[in-house]
């Protein structure tokens, strides 16, 4: 299982900035899992510069370890920074779209309604379905779904957390 499977261990939101190369991402989960840390989310793309790219790595596991990890992640050459955005003030969301099932319109109407109070979007509708976007903090999305999960929840796709610093004052 891992070294990370204690539930109590706070998940670290790791923002690493990489040359835009081939194998790059490989050679960075390769260092998670030669430890036997299982990231949790991982999220990679381009930032305004194509020939960078940004990956967000949520990973819950001990202080130690991942410092090792930090100083590893520094020494490879495409690696041009690394952040633990855990222990400073950032802003954080994901994104999840979910298939609901809704077989009549009393069902619809209720989803509707959560649709609502979470401010997310009814992004389809199907004869049987709903589809569902929602963006915000993870404990937001765990919410949502758990509410959702009485009506029967067919599919869920989540990006993961991505995150940003915020500006010092």
């Amino acid at each position: 299982m891992g070294k990370n499977n204690n539930e109590n261990q706070q998940p670290h939101i790791i923002s690493v900035t990489v040359e835009n190369r081939f194998g790059v991402l490989a050679r960075i989960a390769g260092l998670f899992s030669a430890r036997g840390y299982n990231i949790d989310s991982l999220c990679v793309a381009e930032t305004e510069d194509p020939s960078i790219s940004r990956m967000t790595i949520v990973v819950k596991g001990d202080e130690k370890i991942l410092e090792q990890i930090y100083k590893q992640l520094n020494k490879l050459i495409d690696v041009i920074k690394v952040q633990d955005l855990t222990k400073e003030e950032h802003i954080e969301r994901e994104l999840a779209l979910i298939k609901v099932n809704t077989s009549n319109f009393n069902e619809k109407q209720e989803v509707m309604q959560l649709v609502n109070i979470f401010r997310a979007k009814i992004v389809d509708v199907g004869k049987k379905t709903l589809t569902i976007e929602i963006s915000g903090s993870n404990s937001k999305i765990r919410a949502m779904l758990d509410l959702l999960k009485g009506f029967g929840i067919k599919e869920i796709i989540r990006t993961g957390r991505i995150a940003i610093s915020r500006e010092f004052k």
